[in-house]
């Protein structure tokens, strides 16, 4: 009789635990795609911060760049505050790592760049985006978010 319970308290824990396992990997999937979201908002608000900067003529821009970041890395160097001031603002502690591709690097788009433009016109950074090639759950591609 032991034995015989013994294999159907096994079944029943082998049926439970295969159960739990997809729940654990969309778990994981969903915890990716809250971190990317945070990434993205993180780092467009950096360029917003830097462009209300810029209007306010409080840090000095390039002409032509309309008040926009030259790159990513101007936004953790800093740029300096004033014309004749030696103090820096930086709007980003590091350039975020994009959880879906494990890597620091974003996809840019410029002021004269379409809207689902995947290339870079160079002049400005005005928006980020994902460069995974990936499917979100709710089945959108986490290069449009």
């Amino acid at each position: 009789m032991t034995l015989l319970e013994l294999i159907i308290a096994c079944a029943i824990l082998m049926i439970l635990s295969s159960a739990a396992l997809p729940i654990a990997k969309y778990s994981i999937i969903r915890q990716r795609e809250a971190e990317l979201r945070r990434d993205l908002r993180e780092v467009r608000d950096a360029i917003d911060r830097y462009k209300d900067a810029a209007d306010r003529n409080q840090i000095r821009v390039e002409i032509g760049s309309e008040g926009y970041p030259p790159d990513l890395e101007t936004l953790v160097k800093g740029v300096q505050l004033g014309a004749s001031s030696d103090r820096k603002i930086r709007f980003l502690r590091k350039i975020p790592v994009d959880p879906m591709t494990g890597q620091a690097e974003w996809g840019l788009r410029a002021v004269q760049d379409d809207a689902d433009s995947t290339s870079w016109g160079g002049k400005n950074v005005f928006d980020v985006y994902s460069k995974s090639i990936g499917t979100a759950l709710d089945a959108t591609k986490y290069s449009d978010w």
